[in-house]
């Protein structure tokens, strides 16, 4: 293997494993897929994810985990569980495509690159549900310092009750009232 495709298989583990901060499954599935169609080469160890096993049991995680989101009570579980899955599927998948390294340093990139970077995504104040809402709304205020006042008036703040009925509502860390 040429330093360049040790570099690219290094940097496919890493950007992986950032998408498996926000979606634990779907990264893990899409690697799933690209192995057991042949587009990509994964490790011996790893030649379990190219079976149609383990693409449609990860097919089906991945399903139920983008649903499970917009049940209330299950997101907020889903995201207390995402940040440790997050860091164990980050590790996972880059250690699955980083092929030509020894396994001591194949798994040290992995866990410290692939992990930590699942981990850091996945904690972040704009990835994580906790802040989800708010994030949204900070960022579509604070998007374009120049909006117009057009762009402004058809926002989703348009359709907010009078200043005075909002008086009740508690302020957010984000700075705007989320109710």
């Amino acid at each position: 293997m040429s330093d360049l495709d040790l570099a690219l298989s290094i940097a496919l583990g890493v950007g992986l494993a950032a998408a498996t901060g926000f979606r634990v499954f779907l990264p893990m599935l899409v690697v799933s897929a690209a192995a057991y169609t042949g587009y990509l080469p994964v490790g011996e160890s790893f030649a379990w994810l190219g079976t149609p096993g383990a693409l449609i049991m990860l097919g089906v995680a991945a399903l139920v985990e983008i649903l499970a989101y917009y049940i209330p009570g299950v997101d907020n579980l889903l995201d207390v569980l995402a940040t440790p899955a997050a860091v164990v599927a980050g590790t996972l998948v880059s250690a699955a495509v980083i092929t030509d390294l020894p396994p001591m340093l194949k798994w040290i990139t992995a866990i410290i690159a692939g992990g930590g970077v699942a981990g850091l995504t996945q904690a972040s104040p704009l990835c994580s549900g906790r802040n989800r809402r708010c994030s949204r709304r900070a960022s579509a205020t604070r998007s374009s310092p120049r909006r117009s006042l057009a762009a402004l008036s058809s926002s989703r703040f348009s359709r907010l009750p009078p200043l005075s009925s909002r008086s009740s509502w508690s302020s957010c860390s984000c700075g705007w009232p989320c109710g």
